[in-house]
């Protein structure tokens, strides 16, 4: 039921010179499923990651940090099925036997290899699967499995989520792409997800960590589906080097400017996907709040509305009941808010009509246009707290029945 999302072209997805994808049927939790990928990258490649805040954090999130901290990554290796959270010492033994089985298959060190998991916790690896299938996802790598990469990294997900893009730079192409996997257990710090963009652009180590943490605010710090911050989120940015373009070292440059914004532009894409894949969803929310006096004060009200369960609960029946919003507005933690100057809109892509101002419903608002406007698939709440120039914008989707079924029965 994805609001507006469709499964990509697998002839949209650009190969990425320096990358190579193969996939497999490891049986991790379901037979007959693809569930494991292997990623190998060209050497000199460079990466960068951000990963979950959530202080539960699952062993291969431990890893990958240890490993990137090292440097040369050459390898990265993605089971669904099982998270390996809550697994202890075992889950960390796991993870790190899974790096030096694959390190031995590609003939190098286990510690250019960043693992990930995603699916249930609490629950031990199927070592013996997951070990065997390594082989078979190794046979299968190949320049253009983005899509079946895309599709094995699934859970929840109802469709597959990847982008791709060219630029010019410095007088060469270069090429981008990128693939999330994300439904349920979204809030930022971040989402239930992971995403992976590659390029294949020269840039500094330093300046691509940067980048990756601007296009981690833009895009997957921005969303929510239910306010749940997972243990094993995680956001991989590679750039292999190998357009052929002087290295990218000046952040002030049109280079490093123009590559930021295609890298954000990307990660954007493809977290606005996971929010549109929502479990359950039916309605795609923008929720823009202007005239806060810091950004942070902005989306303090705006993941206020965003993680309303009585809000998400109203938009999903099209039911005007604005009020809510008011009051997520009020209990967002700005002590000092004046509600008499504040103004808030409802809107679609054909219309937008004003709630409410000077401290409560606004005089031409009328229920009947509310509705109607709220039984569109897209939709926008604006804000105005009449107090700066600071802005920000989160993207949520309603909360339906479809959402409580499908996470009763996600062991199933």
């Amino acid at each position: 039921m994805a609001v507006n999302l469709k499964t990509p072209n697998p002839a949209d997805l650009l190969p990425v010179p320096g990358v190579r994808l193969g996939v497999a049927q490891a049986g991790i939790r379901k037979a007959n499923h693809y569930d494991l990928t292997v990623i190998e990258l060209s050497p000199g490649s460079r990466v960068a990651g951000v990963f979950t805040r959530n202080r539960f954090c699952a062993a291969p999130v431990t890893v990958c940090r240890k490993h990137l901290q090292n440097g040369n990554i050459r390898a990265l290796v993605i089971n669904t099925g099982n998270a390996n959270a809550g697994t202890g010492e075992q889950g960390l033994s796991d993870t790190r036997a899974t790096c030096k089985a694959l390190a031995g298959i590609l003939g190098i060190d286990a510690d250019q290899v960043l693992p990930f998991s995603t699916g249930v916790i609490l629950e031990p690896l199927p070592m013996e699967r997951l070990l065997a299938g390594l082989p078979h996802a190794v046979a299968d790598l190949r320049t253009d499995s983005w899509f079946d990469a895309a599709h094995a990294i699934m859970t929840t997900d109802t469709l597959a989520k990847a982008v791709s893009e060219q630029i010019a730079l410095g007088g060469k192409t270069i090429t981008i792409t990128g693939m999330s996997k994300g439904a349920g257990m979204i809030r930022p710090n971040m989402a239930t997800m992971l995403g992976f963009i590659a390029c294949d652009a020269a840039i500094s180590q330093s300046l691509l960590e940067a980048i990756t943490l601007e296009a981690t605010d833009a895009s997957f710090n921005s969303i929510t589906v239910d306010g749940d911050t997972s243990t094993n989120d995680s956001f991989i940015v590679i750039a292999t080097g190998q357009a052929g373009n002087a290295e990218i070292i000046d952040a002030a440059s049109d280079e490093a400017r123009a590559l930021a914004h295609a890298i954000t532009s990307a990660a954007i894409r493809l977290a606005q996907s996971i929010v549109r894949d929502g479990e359950g969803a039916t309605k795609f929310m923008s929720v823009a709040v202007e005239g806060g006096t810091t950004r942070e004060e902005c989306r303090l009200v705006a993941y206020a509305i965003a993680h309303s369960p009585l809000v998400k609960t109203a938009f999903f029946a099209s039911d005007p009941n604005l009020g809510r919003i008011l009051a997520a507005i009020g209990y967002a933690g700005i002590d000092d808010l004046d509600v008499e100057r504040l103004r808030v809109w409802l809107g679609n892509p054909e219309e937008e009509t004003l709630v409410a101002e000077h401290g409560g419903r606004a005089a031409g608002f009328i229920e009947e246009t509310g509705a109607r406007i709220m039984k569109h698939a897209e939709l926008t709440v604006r804000v105005d707290l009449a107090r700066g120039q600071a802005k920000a914008t989160v993207w949520t989707c309603d909360l339906s029945y479809d959402y409580v079924k499908i996470n009763a029965d996600y062991r199933s």
